[in-house]
């Protein structure tokens, strides 16, 4: 740690602050990252402002109205009417904060490039009403070196220097939507500050919050790289378990029993598995974050780009697998009657974004199927432009399709009820192994 007496004035107010839970605490973007770090913030004695620019966010929050399912209802709803967090659509009140977390998302274009408008936005807002000693902390997922070279310049171009003025880190979200274990507060957390102030200052205030542990870096760029590798890992990998499942299919093996044989090697391995492609807001997206900048520096991320393409393809794999099993029945992929089950990115969770199950209903659709989708935690999604309801899992939906098309392995699906009444079952997810005994006919991955 650095030494107190090594801080300049405005710095060890902020310190002082925090240390007292007197700072004022200000979230941008009431997500599925900012909510729940408002929310702990505010569970951890501070007063926090979230600011968003969508007017019905700010109201949910403000009426103590949850929208985030790794938030506790009640939780929210207290800290709503003891006034412990407010929303606002009114970035003037960043004036009223010590510490501001930005929570925005960071896209990728159709050329696929990396879209940081949000972050600028974000950081010209702030910086209208920046103040010196107050800590501006970037935590959305980005590729190394957006904090210093996109947003302390933003910030800087009020006169204000970073490190002596105002403090500027990088602290990475690491969200898991439906993770029963690890969440927002007990999840360890990297930071890396412009200079060693910034990140003390940064440090000290998710020590004051979270029970995970606190892991300085020398830099943000070193704690953005940290990120993507993290992703880029689980991208790799599932595309290996991706690419194993299919060539197990062409070979007659079954990849779910392979993969359950190598992972009782205690060392050296650990299992990935395969799916029916990849989903949600980062491990589909963050890795081109890395594989853009690399062309700055002459590199090309060859493994990365090639993952990509097989995790890309896996839709499409599913469908060939679902025309073969059709054809098996005698039957046609046009006008068969397809119950497609999950409709969300990964179980247990209401996130469609970058779903694959989306991709595959788009295949189904254009292939002339009469498709059904059930999500107990999506009710209606839009497809083509237009609202589309889906349906209860029930016996006479299950008996009345050609085919179950089990695409999000959701904890509270009724997979004994699945497999008795469904004619045939194609699992993507290997979610009615116990069950596959009562099929009538069962086909997996």
């Amino acid at each position: 740690m650095t030494e107190v007496n090594q801080f300049n004035e405005s710095a060890k107010e902020l310190l002082n602050k925090i240390e007292t839970k007197n700072a004022t605490i200000g979230v941008v973007g009431l997500g599925y990252v900012g909510l729940p770090l408002a929310v702990e913030k505010a569970k951890a004695g501070y007063k926090v402002i979230g600011f968003d620019v969508q007017s019905k966010r700010v109201d949910q929050v403000n009426n103590g109205i949850n929208y985030i399912g790794d938030v506790v209802d009640e939780e929210l709803s207290e800290l709503t009417q003891s006034k412990q967090i407010f929303a606002t659509t009114d970035y003037s009140r960043i004036a009223d904060v010590d510490t501001v977390a930005i929570c925005v998302p960071t896209p990728l274009d159709i050329y696929q490039q990396p879209d940081t408008s949000y972050v600028e936005s974000s950081g010209k807002e702030i910086a209208k009403y920046l103040h010196k000693g107050m800590l501006i902390v970037l935590e959305s997922t980005t590729y190394p070196g957006t904090t210093e070279e996109v947003l302390k310049p933003i910030l800087e171009e009020t006169g204000l220097k970073c490190g002596e003025d105002f403090f500027l880190a990088y602290s990475p979200e690491r969200v898991d939507p439906g993770n029963k274990h690890y969440n927002t507060k007990n999840t360890p957390k990297v930071v890396g500050g412009i200079t060693p102030a910034c990140a003390e200052i940064a440090g000290l205030l998710y020590k004051s919050v979270l029970e995970g542990d606190v892991h300085l870096v020398s830099s943000p760029a070193v704690a953005e790289m940290e990120k993507i590798l993290e992703n880029t890992f689980r991208h790799i990998n599932i595309a290996l378990a991706n690419e194993m499942a299919i060539l197990c299919d062409r070979m007659g093996i079954d990849v779910w029993e392979v993969i359950d044989a190598a992972a009782t090697k205690p060392y050296g391995f650990m299992a990935f598995y395969p799916g029916p492609g990849l989903g949600g807001h980062c491990i589909p997206i963050d890795p081109f974050y890395l594989t853009w900048k690399a062309r700055e520096y002459n590199y090309h991320t060859r493994l990365i780009e090639l993952a990509g393409e097989i995790n890309n393809g896996m839709p499409e794999f599913v469908i060939d697998r679902i025309m073969q099993i059709l054809n098996k029945e005698k039957k046609a992929l046009n006008g068969a009657k397809v119950a497609m089950l999950g409709l969300a990115y990964k179980k247990d969770i209401d996130d469609i974004r970058e779903s694959p199950a989306l991709l595959i209903l788009n295949e189904l659709d254009k292939a002339g199927a009469n498709w059904t989708v059930v999500d107990p935690y999506v009710k209606e999604f839009k497809f083509k432009g237009e609202v589309t309801k889906t349906e209860d899992l029930t016996q006479e939906l299950l008996e009345s399709a050609d085919i179950v098309l089990l695409t999000t392995d959701h904890s509270n699906f009724d997979y004994e009820l699945i497999a008795k009444e469904s004619n045939v079952i194609f699992d993507t997810r290997n979610a009615l192994k116990d069950f596959k005994d009562i099929a009538k006919k069962y086909y997996r991955l």
